[in-house]
């Protein structure tokens, strides 16, 4: 049986579910010059990492915060820190001439500190899903390497439009996201993963809720009888072991309880997309197995 996850893990992978400032920002200081073609990047979420790599700037990272651990070559570049503590002595000692932050998921008074040390700093904040294909692009022109970028993005983008495409005809089936367990915490439609799901023709039961995310308590999502439930396997390999307990419930009757790679769902980078497609290609098994008249 995996184990559950630390503690440490749990919360930076959470934190990549949020997407939302608990404050607003800080205001910026004064900036350091921005360099022409950055060739000493660090990157302050393990998202932003993956999002270099796309752009073709991988061999232009100093540094880089705790799980960036994609593609492999990440787990190579020396760390700073995590999402929610930079080691301000380590980041100077790499002389970065670009930090890439995130506006929701670092503390703001982070990215102030680093701007007031004289970094440049440049903090991106995905919204919705083509944001990441434009971070992409963003990040190519800001090391130079728009060559590799630019083609990266459009392929992105092109990915996303055939995922709309294909679920533009499909039944509607109802679904209830279950991204960490006891609590359930769940999303909105207003957060990427929302938004995801409605690309696969799906109906998030807790998509009407204020803000980006929620907890829901067990006894809601059995009122809002979903016919699907997808978790992420945050809480490890028993994470629907729970919902056994109740065979009425209709995504258990009907054995649609389906576990995805955390990383596949939590980090808003090129692989969301995978995470995406499956979700789709699990709607579509559910579907498949929908009773007559249901």
């Amino acid at each position: 049986m995996r184990p559950v996850m630390c503690r440490s893990r749990l919360g930076a992978w959470l934190a990549g579910l949020l997407l939302c400032a608990c404050s607003p920002p800080m205001p910026p200081a004064a900036r350091a010059p921005a360099p022409v073609a950055a060739q000493r990047i660090i990157t302050l979420s393990p998202h932003l990492t993956e999002l270099a790599f796309a752009a073709g700037a991988g061999d232009h990272l100093v540094g880089a915060v705790a799980f960036s651990d994609y593609p492999p070559a990440a787990s190579r570049v020396p760390r700073v820190g995590d999402a929610f503590r930079v080691d301000y002595e380590a980041v100077a000692a790499l002389d970065p001439d670009l930090i890439l932050g995130w506006t929701s998921g670092n503390p703001p008074e982070t990215l102030a500190r680093l701007r007031e040390l004289g970094f440049y700093v440049v903090a991106l904040e995905p919204t919705e899903l083509a944001d990441i294909g434009r971070q992409i692009s963003r990040i190519g022109a800001l090391a130079g390497t728009l060559a590799v970028a630019e083609p990266a993005a459009a392929a992105f983008q092109a990915r996303l439009d055939a995922l709309g495409s294909r679920a533009a005809h499909a039944t509607r089936i109802s679904v209830f996201l279950q991204l960490a367990a006891r609590p359930y915490y769940t999303v909105t439609d207003r957060h990427f993963l929302g938004q995801g799901l409605r690309l696969c023709a799906g109906d998030n039961v807790f998509g009407d809720l204020p803000g980006l995310t929620a907890i829901v308590e067990a006894e809601a999502v059995l009122d809002a009888a979903p016919e699907v439930i997808i978790a992420s396997d945050i809480s490890g390999s028993d994470a629907l072991a729970g919902w056994q307990a109740w065979p009425g419930l209709p995504a258990v009757r009907d054995g649609n309880l389906f576990l995805v790679d955390a990383d596949l769902l939590s980090r808003p980078g090129p692989r969301l997309l995978d995470g995406i497609e499956l979700m789709c290609a699990r709607l579509d098994e559910a579907r498949g197995r929908r009773r007559p008249g249901g």
